[in-house]
């Protein structure tokens, strides 16, 4: 049977104390600093994610929510998918993450959360052993997976180990991918610092930043293996990936219908060109997240991490 790409059901976490987290500033280069009090900050991000929980939900995809706690504080928790990954085989992946305050976002609640409304988990993978070895690998942020050709990618960074990226591979059947994507900061090339902002794999097509890629063998060799892919590819340049507009996924509704969500920074700075090529494959679903981008250095595909769990009916239980 192929491998599904896309699903239909997401997890999200509400968010208590959001704002600019210093931990994680020193390598996030899409972060902004600015002098909003901290509760405007909160307050806007959750407007935000309220708005875009809602208009999921409008869309028909399930939006599986669990609210942040003030204790212990965790200013990034709106970004799950660094942390956590669920899988069709019944495995939870759990991730090793740069930030010390992030490692603090890790909930067994929400695990057994989900158990409770009945989606299967077979094993709890972790990997979080290797943050005493400084050594991280932050979930989907990191690794940017082609499921359906079990292809995985990444762009070595400071979060993104490539030693620990191949355990993941080895461990859950999927070819490597791997190479370096930078960008122009004060006139130095710096390490992107999630492989998610510069690429996005959907069902049908590509959306990728291959001029992040400074080594041009490396271009080709990711150019060559997305073309075999089987995938249209729609190339952004880094200026359009700086608008976050790589930073965005797939998801289909309970009648099967696709959407590509995108935060509204992301769409207005695509051409007309790369619309249509989208709007051939997929509806796009457009987001206004700006304070949650601004301030937290992700968008709205950070903000989701897809459940490829089975479900089993537990009303008789």
């Amino acid at each position: 049977m192929k491998n599904k790409q896309i699903t239909n059901t997401v997890l999200m976490i509400e968010p208590i104390v959001f704002g600019f987290n210093e931990e994680t500033a020193t390598n996030n280069f899409f972060q902004k600093k600015d002098s909003d009090p901290k509760k405007l900050i909160q307050d806007k991000a959750l407007e935000e994610f309220t708005n875009m929980v809602d208009k999921l939900r409008k869309h028909y995809i399930n939006v599986i929510v669990f609210k942040d706690t003030k204790e212990p504080y965790t200013p990034d928790s709106i970004f799950p998918n660094n942390w956590i990954s669920f899988h069709d085989d019944g495995n939870v992946l759990l991730y090793p993450l740069y930030a010390p305050n992030r490692r603090k976002e890790r909930r067994l609640d929400i695990i057994e959360g989900l158990k409770n409304k009945g989606f299967l988990i077979k094993n709890i993978v972790d990997f979080t052993e290797s943050e005493n070895k400084q050594i991280y690998l932050e979930g989907t942020g990191s690794i940017v997976l082609d499921r359906t050709n079990k292809v995985a990618y990444i762009s070595v960074s400071e979060r993104t180990n490539e030693g620990l990226f191949l355990e993941f591979c080895e461990k859950m059947e999927f070819t490597p991918i791997i190479f370096h994507a930078t960008q122009n900061i004060e006139k130095k090339e710096c390490p992107i610092y999630h492989t998610n902002v510069m690429i996005s794999i959907t069902e049908d097509f590509v959306i990728v930043c291959l001029d992040s890629i400074k080594d041009l063998k490396e271009r080709k060799l990711v150019s060559d293996i997305l073309h075999s892919s089987q995938k249209e590819i729609i190339t952004i340049s880094e200026k359009q990936m700086m608008h976050f507009a790589a930073n965005c996924l797939q998801l289909e509704t309970e009648n099967l219908n696709k959407y590509l969500v995108m935060s509204s920074t992301g769409y207005k700075s695509l051409n007309m060109g790369q619309i249509e090529k989208i709007n051939k494959y997929s509806k796009i679903l457009v987001i206004d997240v700006p304070t949650i981008e601004k301030y937290g250095g992700g968008s709205v595909r950070c903000m989701m991490a897809e459940i490829f769990l089975q479900k089993i009916d537990i009303g008789n239980k």
